[in-house]
């Protein structure tokens, strides 16, 4: 049975569980089902022989989540297009400045980039660069040598490192976009938003074969903006609401007060435009319009 002191100890964690799960998983649904089963866990271990609530309860969730990624239901062989993240809407606004890199590993080409890496590399990276646990705590959290753990999460860097997905892009190019994106859906007039856009700028949306969108993950600025244009007779119709999405400013769309898509972006070190992100998946959109602080 908890008592005060115990439900105490989880709930302070709770934020940095979340933030930890929604990271290594990319779906708060798994998120939310990861801290619960770490609760649950947490109500029968016998707390009297636990020095470190805080280092139990990461470990925990972190064993957890690895073997939530290894399950063989997580496969995406099935999955009907591109996969993206599930979006959750961030009040970065509300982050202290020194907290804003952190916000950043919230965004979807930051999670993309983790989807690329191993499950312990990305739970070794998460723990270490972003969270700031010590090698030894993360070698007993892995349940592997010191030295492995250094290993991985050099390894993590490297590919991190090289898809430069961890940079800020300042939040006035970022409504400066906004403004572009919209008047090209609205009036046509694509010229401002095709000089914002990256001469290798992907666009991918995400629908689960739930609802109609393309299927392939376009490429190159006349593929993204021969799109856009054809866009405009479904788009045009919509309330846009801008949004903090996964740490950066965004577009949710809406129809008779349900949303229907969510448009994210990615930036390169100039702040042109790299990637283009729409969600259409009715079950990933149905969480979005909960703000999150997460840590």
């Amino acid at each position: 049975m908890l008592d005060c002191n115990d439900i105490l100890a989880f709930e302070q964690s709770r934020s940095k569980l979340l933030g930890l799960a929604y990271r290594i998983l990319g779906s708060w649904a798994d998120a939310e089902d990861a801290v619960q089963d770490t609760f649950l866990k947490w109500q029968r271990v016998d707390r009297r022989l636990i020095e470190n609530p805080v280092s139990w309860l990461t470990t925990a969730c972190t064993r957890r989540c690895i073997d939530m990624l290894r399950a063989p239901n997580r496969a995406r062989v099935d999955y009907v297009g591109p996969w993206l993240p599930e979006p959750i809407q961030t009040a970065t606004s509300e982050y202290p400045e020194d907290g804003m890199a952190l916000a950043s590993t919230l965004s979807t080409a930051f999670l993309l980039m983790l989807e690329r890496l191993t499950p312990k590399e990305r739970a070794a990276y998460l723990l270490h660069d972003i969270f700031e646990m010590a090698y030894p705590e993360i070698a007993q959290t892995l349940g592997l040598q010191e030295s492995t753990c250094r290993k991985l999460v050099s390894r993590a860097r490297e590919n991190i490192a090289q898809s430069r997905v961890r940079h800020l892009t300042p939040a006035a190019r970022q409504e400066e976009l906004l403004a572009a994106f919209e008047a090209a859906i609205s009036s046509g007039s694509a010229d401002p938003l095709a000089a914002m856009l990256s001469d290798e700028i992907e666009l991918s949306a995400d629908s689960g074969g739930k609802v109609p969108t393309i299927q392939q993950v376009l490429q190159g600025k006349d593929a993204v903006l021969a799109f856009l244009a054809q866009a405009r007779q479904w788009w045009s119709t919509y309330d846009w609401v801008a949004a903090e999405i996964n740490g950066g400013r965004s577009i949710v769309l809406r129809k008779d007060g349900l949303t229907q898509a969510s448009i994210s972006f990615a930036y390169d070190e100039c702040g042109a435009v790299t990637r283009i992100y729409i969600m259409r998946n009715p079950d990933k959109l149905s969480r979005l319009c909960e703000a999150r602080l997460l840590e």
